[in-house]
């Protein structure tokens, strides 16, 4: 809104965004943490005892912060105002399994995020064209639509999911989430896809900051569900947005790994009755923590560290 009804530095108006959405998420968590339901804590984490009755579902803050401050300082079009649906419908059924004293199902929740990816996929199919750019190689394949849009339906899904499971250390997913976007950011300013979306991805990662603020050990909140589904279905925006959806492989490469080991090990469990890595707790950070000894801080750090070199080795490859 401001940023069309301003003739001016319209570079100008972004920045001040950018301010007013820290400065926003960090006013709105403090006022509004106590309204929040308290977590009961998880008995089968590591350290899970140490997160009971703290506010959670702080996501529903941030997400409605950058929502509002992406109206107020961003070009909008059609296209990203059903994106904003989608991460607040996400965001919604997160905060809902949140606040609810039954934590909702796994069935339930995997069908809702499957709706939302479906809704996605058809979204971008109807925007975007189903070619990709094999980045590393300087290659363009095209895609049938309809197997674009069933990988985007994985895509969406298993961000949304990975990131999830990837919430469970203070401070990890958002701080995985920033660096992971942060590199999709810059892949998009080598690539010259400066669209509309591209500065929604400053404005998301300034709201995972103001956050994070409020989340570093020992944190004083926790996003729940209602932040770490959001982030992993902008996460999936992103990479499809770049025009290298490839990337999200090594780019999100930790979230992968941590998150994704216990969904795979689930799913073999369930639907084939292997088991594998039975040495291996599930997610990675709960493995690393109780099994090697690293504190959260640690643990952190050093997943970061981790997520950094590979970005930045992708970020080399791409300027080669």
């Amino acid at each position: 809104m401001i940023y069309n009804l301003w003739n001016g530095n319209q570079a100008l108006v972004a920045a001040l965004g950018l301010l007013a959405a820290f400065v926003g998420t960090c006013l709105f968590t403090a006022k509004c943490s106590k309204f929040l339901p308290r977590d009961a804590g998880r008995a089968f984490a590591h350290d899970g005892k140490l997160s009971a009755g703290k506010p959670r579902g702080a996501g529903i803050i941030f997400i409605f912060v950058f929502v509002a401050a992406a109206f107020l300082f961003a070009p909008v079009n059609l296209e990203i105002i059903i994106y904003l649906i989608l991460i607040v419908a996400e965001m919604l059924t997160g905060y809902m399994d949140d606040a609810s004293e039954n934590p909702w199902g796994e069935y339930k929740k995997g069908l809702l995020d499957l709706i939302v990816a479906v809704i996605l996929a058809v979204t971008y199919l109807s925007f975007n064209s189903s070619t990709i750019e094999i980045a590393s190689l300087g290659m363009r394949l095209t895609i049938p639509p309809v197997l674009f849009g069933l990988l985007t339906v994985i895509l969406v899904w298993g961000s949304i999911n990975v990131t999830n499971c990837t919430d469970g250390v203070d401070g990890l997913s958002g701080t995985l989430a920033i660096i992971t976007l942060g590199t999709f950011y810059v892949i998009d300013h080598i690539k010259g896809n400066q669209d509309n979306f591209t500065f929604l991805i400053l404005l998301f990662m300034i709201c995972i900051l103001g956050y994070l603020w409020y989340n570093a050990t020992p944190s004083l909140l926790l996003m729940g569900d209602a932040g770490s589904r959001a982030m992993g279905i902008f996460i999936s925006i992103a990479a499809l947005k770049s025009g290298s959806p490839l990337l999200y492989i090594p780019v999100a490469l930790v979230f992968i790994l941590d998150g994704g080991l216990g969904l795979l090990k689930v799913a073999l469990i369930r639907g084939f009755k292997i088991h594998i890595l039975k040495n291996v707790r599930a997610p990675l950070h709960d493995h690393v923590r109780k099994v090697m000894g690293w504190s959260n801080t640690q643990t952190v750090f050093r997943f970061a560290i981790i997520q950094i070199v590979i970005s930045v080795a992708v970020v080399y490859l791409l300027l080669m």
